[in-house]
């Protein structure tokens, strides 16, 4: 799945193609997907300008004058800019088209990401507003994750990905903050000190900006918005190194699951 880095690495590869570029058309092909893709958005979304594009958690917000389109990739989606001759190809299922005569091509083999389209502030749409904060920004503090972790028996990994606590920490960023930051993933969230979670804050806020300027990390199905693909995969500490040796002290990196997604550690660096 696309996380942050790689959903904001797609909003600023997208950005300057349509911005200050006005909708001429829809074309949805398959309106199927996580949740259905609203006829209200082929009708009421063309003649609108484009204002701004966001990004809040992985979700991507395209701000228009006459509303917003919220765009998630799911598992496997991917977003393109091409020239609006492109011809379509299987599992390209939305097109935005543009009055420079470039589209935004939505494709998703599995069907999992979603469109929305919404009139009204798109920051209290029901999948959004009770998101937690963003973790590039300075409310996303040592204090504040000490508080919300104060007796809390979970797993610090998946208190992290927890995006309730904290936007955009997916799992293999999640792994690799850990590891710098020397955490287990096993001890649970409320039994780590103040001075170990500002260690954790900060190796946070580093990984993920590394990953951005990288352009993300490659798994799958991740490329940028141009084709080309993330370059973070080759600096990766832990994920996906089961049984590789640490960078750092040379002892096989372990692999454990925890909710149903892979964890990667190293036992003798991370305690």
């Amino acid at each position: 799945m696309p996380e942050l880095p790689e959903v904001e690495t797609m909003r600023r590869g997208i950005e300057p193609h349509i911005l200050n570029e006005t909708i001429i058309t829809i074309i949805v092909r398959e309106r199927r997907l996580r949740w259905p893709v609203s006829k209200q958005f082929d009708a009421q979304a063309p003649g609108s300008k484009v204002q701004q594009v966001q990004r809040r958690s992985k979700y991507l917000l395209v701000y228009t004058s006459k509303g917003c389109i919220i765009l998630h990739l799911g598992m496997s989606g991917s977003l393109r800019i091409l020239d609006v001759n492109t011809p379509a190809e299987k599992h390209d299922h939305v097109d935005i088209v543009f009055s420079n005569n470039k589209i935004i091509r939505f494709r998703d083999p599995r069907r999992f990401g979603s469109v929305f389209w919404t009139r009204a502030d798109p920051l209290k749409h029901k999948l959004l507003i009770k998101l937690g904060p963003e973790p590039l920004d300075e409310i996303f503090c040592p204090e504040l994750l000490f508080k919300k972790s104060r007796g809390r028996k979970q797993n610090i990994k998946t208190f992290i990905m927890n995006s309730q606590i904290v936007v955009g920490v997916g799992n293999i960023y999640a792994c690799e903050s850990l590891f710098l930051a020397g955490i287990h993933p096993t001890t649970a969230a409320g039994k780590i000190s103040k001075k170990r979670l500002e260690i954790l804050v900060e190796t946070i806020k580093d990984v993920l900006n590394k990953a951005i300027k990288k352009g993300g990390t490659t798994l799958k199905d991740f490329t940028q918005a141009d084709g080309n693909p993330g370059y973070f995969a080759q600096s990766l500490n832990v994920y996906g190194r089961e049984s590789e040796p640490c960078n750092v002290c040379k002892k096989p990196v372990k692999k454990i699951t925890q909710c149903q997604r892979s964890t990667f550690y190293c036992p003798a660096c991370q305690r």
